[in-house]
């Protein structure tokens, strides 16, 4: 049975009616899709509220890209980053802000400005110390999996069954956090496309979405833009935000219960009009 709802440090976000919309916030200069497009706190906060306007339940803040062979940044370079932009949102509107990161001094700091969920693409493994900073704080916790890092994660991916492998691991996951201290009604889990995955894995992922409800917990998923939809258009260089839209209106029919995406008005509006249509 999908999850209903999940609580944040402040709030309970509520899938009964649909889907949850992240929108995605990238304040760095290498990101794969948009970066240097808001890699200042004004352009980035100024994006934020659109994507709020746009229809986004939740604001997802990164200072540090994720791609494949990306470059790790420091600590410092990653607060200076972000934590200029969350308090400018939280100072001006009132939408779940996610602070996307894997180090606990980064979370810590932006739970402080006002974030309310950690997004970890390590599945809070890390950094040692991101799990007392997500149990102490009370936050939302959504972790993902990914096998390698993102130096290494695309070089030869291999799995025994991959729907099977990654359902396994976030059972672990989930039970792990449990142990921890983090409450089970705040734990959300990410089957982590493009981290760690073939083409043929990432298609395998989507087409079994609905298996990860088994967890009990909601369930996020971050295609937007990733290679695999532009290799499934037959085009690398294509605009890949129709096929996007595509994955995340079937994703919304599948039940999962957060679509993180770049371009989130005409997403949140195919979304409504097909669960419209369909209930």
């Amino acid at each position: 049975m999908p999850a209903t709802s999940w609580q944040l440090k402040t709030r309970t976000l509520d899938f009964s009616q649909g889907p949850a919309i992240m929108g995605i916030v990238n304040v760095t200069p290498d990101s794969f899709s948009d970066g240097g497009k808001f890699n200042s706190t004004v352009a980035a906060t100024d994006h934020a509220m659109q994507l709020a306007e746009d229809g986004a339940t939740i604001l997802d803040v990164g200072g540090e890209s994720t791609r494949p062979y990306s470059t790790p940044v420091s600590d410092q370079e990653e607060l200076d980053r972000v934590i200029p932009v969350i308090e400018a949102i939280a100072a001006r509107i009132d939408v779940a802000i996610s602070i996307d990161t894997s180090k606990s001094t980064v979370a810590e700091a932006a739970i402080a400005a006002g974030a309310e969920i950690i997004n970890d693409i390590t599945g809070l493994e890390g950094d040692v110390e991101m799990i007392e900073v997500a149990a102490r704080t009370g936050a939302g916790i959504c972790a993902m999996h990914m096998q390698g890092t993102p130096r290494t994660m695309q070089d030869d991916p291999t799995y025994e069954n991959v729907t099977e492998d990654i359902l396994k691991y976030l059972h672990q996951r989930k039970r792990w956090l449990a142990g921890q201290g983090v409450a089970p009604e705040k734990i959300c889990l990410d089957p982590g496309i493009g981290f760690g995955k073939t083409h043929a894995h990432n298609l395998q992922l989507i087409k079994d979405a609905d298996r990860f409800h088994e967890t009990g917990c909601p369930i996020l998923v971050g295609h937007s833009r990733k290679g695999f939809i532009g290799k499934l258009l037959g085009d690398k260089q294509a605009d890949r935000d129709a096929g996007t839209l595509g994955l995340s209106v079937l994703l919304a029919t599948k039940g999962i219960q957060i679509i993180r995406v770049h371009e989130v008005q005409r997403t949140a509006d195919a979304i409504r009009c097909a669960t419209s249509a369909t209930s």
